[in-house]
């Protein structure tokens, strides 16, 4: 998501007022992550209201009074009370507010992971979940159909993973497949995967390895990728047999490829250059 500087001003309050709101005693941070991420739903379907909404051109008061003539009743008072941020706040477009509100939204879900103890669970998952997708190529094209019914992609998304990954989880997972609109589901899984690494202060190193590695390899990968990039890295680790030995680690854009397959590549394409 990259948000102008005026969004990125009115996300900064967003969040902070999430913040604020889950605090108080009372605040369920898993109803207000469902309640916000349905208004994203509703948003991206009524192109009017977004725009009403997202209206720089009209006044925050309006903007808020307009919010809680549709919700009051209908969301709980936190919720509202964020929302109340989110559209008294200036916004770069109204797409923008609606990309906004689904940050804050999954920040939400992700306090819930965090307050029930389930956070690294939840990122596990997600990369589990990624993984899947990204070996699929007809589940990814199914998933990210702009033409498909946005039920039937949930539908299947349940009947993969409902009761066997967490609420959050599979909230999350939801949601990037409601909204792919053709970007990809893999692109938005990882972006979860890095966003649930970041509530541990963690980095996210995705390694490829041609044997699965044991606990003893993890921690001193771990330790050695620390030491490298100066910060926690969250290592999530699958095994690819056609990497022919050895191991790829990428770490944001940069990739370490220290495989068999990637040397020979890298032989070959020397020796075409000789």
């Amino acid at each position: 998501m990259t948000l102008h500087a005026a969004s990125r001003e009115a996300l900064d309050l967003a969040e902070n007022r999430l913040g604020e709101v889950l605090a108080d005693a009372g605040a369920d941070a898993a109803t207000v992550g469902d309640e916000l991420l349905s208004v994203v739903d509703l948003l991206d379907r009524e192109i009017g209201l977004r725009r009403a909404v997202g209206d720089a051109s009209v006044e925050p008061e309006a903007r808020r009074g307009l919010i809680r003539r549709l919700f009051d009743g209908k969301l709980s008072e936190p919720s509202l009370k964020v929302l109340d941020t989110v559209a008294g706040s200036r916004w770069s477009s109204p797409r923008q507010l609606t990309d906004g509100l689904e940050s804050v939204g999954r920040s939400a879900l992700l306090t819930a992971a965090e307050q029930a103890g389930n956070v690294d669970t939840v990122e596990s998952q997600l990369f589990q979940i990624a993984r899947v997708v990204a070996g699929s190529p007809e589940l990814e094209a199914a998933l990210s159909d702009l033409a498909g019914p946005a039920e039937a992609k949930r539908a299947l998304v349940r009947g993969l993973f409902a009761d066997k990954v967490d609420v959050v989880t599979e909230t999350l997972v939801e949601q990037v497949v409601r909204r792919a609109k053709g970007r990809g589901v893999g692109i938005g899984l990882d972006k979860l995967v890095k966003l649930a690494a970041e509530r541990r202060q963690r980095s996210v190193a995705y390694v490829t390895s041609a044997n699965a590695l044991t606990d003893e390899q993890q921690t001193q990968l771990g330790s050695k990728l620390n030491g490298m990039y100066g910060r926690p890295m969250a290592l999530h680790v699958e095994v690819d047999p056609r990497l022919g030995g050895g191991l790829v680690v990428r770490v944001g854009d940069e990739v370490i490829d220290g495989s068999t397959a990637g040397q020979l590549a890298a032989l070959r394409g020397r020796l075409s250059r000789a």
